[in-house]
């Protein structure tokens, strides 16, 4: 009985999101749980600050005194997690974890659905439609969380690698 991993939002001590992180982590690795716990993040935004004129792009927390979680939720998981220095709790009501739903991960950037592709790395594929239409290509890298494929294309006479949408690319034949 294989069970499903969810994402959970995890409530932490404001300015400990990042320490969280770095503990849930540890333990991933000291108790071997990289099959239940799959991936902790912390998201970033991207925020334009203006400083004695001067204007400056700097990350800040989309959700300070939040960290998600992407995980098998088990008693194993849930202690590891609950029991992490820093954090308060899952949110959800009473001591049950709600996993969140698709609409509420889709402006995070995590996709859920499986995107099954015709391709792998090392196959040659060309851009259908987007900035890079037209261009082809060797996948070097694919991402299925974000759903991208990584390919080098010529820019300004050397290799640059670059990151397009599974939906943009169809294989060559």
């Amino acid at each position: 009985m294989a069970a499903e991993a969810n994402w959970y939002v995890v409530h932490t001590y404001s300015g400990y999101e990042n320490k969280v992180k770095a503990n849930i982590e540890k333990t991933i690795e000291n108790r071997h749980l990289e099959e239940e716990i799959l991936e902790v993040r912390v998201p970033m935004q991207d925020v334009v600050e203006v400083k004695n004129g001067a204007k400056k792009t700097v990350q800040k927390k989309l959700f300070p005194g939040y960290v998600l979680i992407n995980m098998i939720m088990n008693d194993d998981t849930w202690y590891v997690v609950r029991n992490t220095r820093g954090v308060t709790g899952f949110v959800g009501p009473g001591s049950k974890p709600v996993p969140l739903t698709e609409a509420e991960m889709k402006p995070l950037g995590i996709k859920t659905e499986n995107v099954s592709v015709d391709f792998a790395e090392g196959d040659m594929i060309a851009v259908v439609s987007g900035v890079w239409k037209d261009t082809v290509g060797v996948v070097q890298r694919m991402d299925f969380g974000k759903q991208t494929a990584t390919i080098n294309v010529e820019l300004f006479g050397r290799e640059t690698p670059v990151e397009i949408s599974f939906a943009e690319v169809r294989k060559m034949i």
